[in-house]
């Protein structure tokens, strides 16, 4: 039986581990319940277990058997664990429990579908020419994760440097149920965040020349960093720029002491993440100086450039092809706008990351997208997902091997 035919029979299983991580998702590093399920999960599995200190992460290392293998390359797998701060509305039987907090990225499938490769693979151990270490990871979603399971060692978590990486996201929208999608080089955007206070001087609202309104001050900013994006940089290293939150005030008729907004700048290139954080704080610095108030501006790097290295990435596209059809891989044409904690894992070790449809819609077009209340996933592509992550880990490592004797 094929890999993918094992993973058929485990769909039903992991469905329910699915449903069961999606009616309690938990926010940020720190997810007790998750780990808990994961580990219950992995539990008789002949794996090399160790838990995260400063986050809940979970790393598993398989250790392959292969006759006269020796020690091996190593290959990483990753699915990230944690929710979003969304109630959501999908009206499923299987509905978030937790007030404020859903899964409305697929982190549920993505967990559930690494467990999946864990088990596929642990039941093919004594043909691995290799070991295969699992990244289950919390705080993709604004914590930097990847970043916090990197420095806790997860890298070289099976004694020796990791070989190549992969990871997985599926995705209510945009893409038809079971296609997946990726392209070489750059994948996803970098991220970084705009935070901005604008500090005046409070008064009555009836005699606002008596103050110093910091609301149509930061309004301007929040315009013009628009016109900045069209007019600063280049239409061909495109920059996106969203302001998320805006506060000030606290009843109609007063003025208040300041306004607060923050923003995420998304880019391509280093160049123009470098050249936006020295053009939007000077701009909001500008405007703020030209009404007679004060600004305090910080540029905060998130995550870099999600960059799927060439070779990589066709190694994934041939193995989809071959796995699951020629029609089951869509090559993506642009990169995403979306960003990525994975990047930090790329940039250190070579690898590819890909998409995977998921809309229960039949239209991924108008499907509501990622981080909506209404996103639903369909968890039919569950154990694709773990067949693919489960390929990728054998092909690797059966290469990397033979590399090895060759040289």
């Amino acid at each position: 039986m094929t890999l993918r035919d094992d993973a058929r029979e485990l769909q039903g299983e992991l469905a329910v581990l699915r449903r069961a991580l999606h009616q309690e998702p938990e926010i940020g590093l720190h997810l007790p319940r998750t780990q808990e399920k994961v580990l219950a999960a992995l539990d008789g599995l002949p794996l090399e277990i160790s838990t995260g200190t400063s986050l809940s992460s979970v790393t598993a290392v398989l250790r392959g058997g292969a006759p006269n293998a020796g020690p091996g390359p190593v290959v990483l797998l990753r699915g990230d664990m944690d929710g979003l701060p969304v109630t959501e509305r999908t009206g499923a039987e299987f509905t978030s429990r937790i007030d404020g907090a859903m899964h409305a990225c697929g982190h549920d499938l993505h967990t559930a579908g690494l467990v999946g490769a864990a088990r596929l693979l642990a039941g093919r151990r004594e043909s691995l020419a290799g070991d295969v270490v699992f990244m289950f990871q919390p705080g993709e979603e604004g914590w930097d994760g990847a970043g916090h399971m990197v420095e806790e060692g997860v890298l070289t978590a099976a004694g020796r440097p990791v070989d190549a990486a992969y990871g997985l996201h599926v995705s209510s929208s945009s893409y038809p149920t079971g296609v997946f999608s990726s392209r070489p080089g750059t994948l996803m955007a970098a991220s970084a965040g705009l935070h901005v206070r604008v500090a005046g001087a409070g008064g009555h609202g009836s005699r606002p020349h008596a103050a110093l309104d910091p609301v149509p001050v930061a309004c301007e900013m929040v315009t013009a960093l628009q016109t900045m994006v069209t007019r600063r940089f280049d239409v061909f290293d495109p920059v996106v720029v969203t302001v998320g939150t805006f506060h000030a005030g606290t009843r109609r008729n007063i003025i208040p002491d300041e306004a607060v907004f923050e923003a995420t700048v998304r880019t391509f290139t280093p160049a123009a993440a470098e050249r936006a954080a020295e053009v939007a704080v000077r701009l909001c610095e500008g405007i703020a100086a030209a009404h007679g108030l004060t600004a305090e501006v910080d540029f905060v790097p998130e995550y870099p450039l999600t960059v799927n290295h060439v070779a990589e990435h066709d190694f994934l596209a041939d193995t989809v092809r071959e796995a699951f059809g020629e029609e089951r891989f869509a090559p993506l044409a642009d990169p995403i706008t979306g960003s990525e904690d994975f990047s930090r894992v790329l940039d250190r070790v070579p690898g590819a990351f890909v998409f995977l449809g998921a809309d229960t819609t039949g239209d991924p077009e108008t499907a509501p997208g990622n981080h909506s209340p209404l996103a639903a996933f369909d968890d039919s592509v569950v154990s694709d997902g773990s067949a693919l992550l489960a390929e990728l880990a054998v092909r690797r490592l059966d290469r990397l091997n033979s590399l090895a004797k060759e040289a």
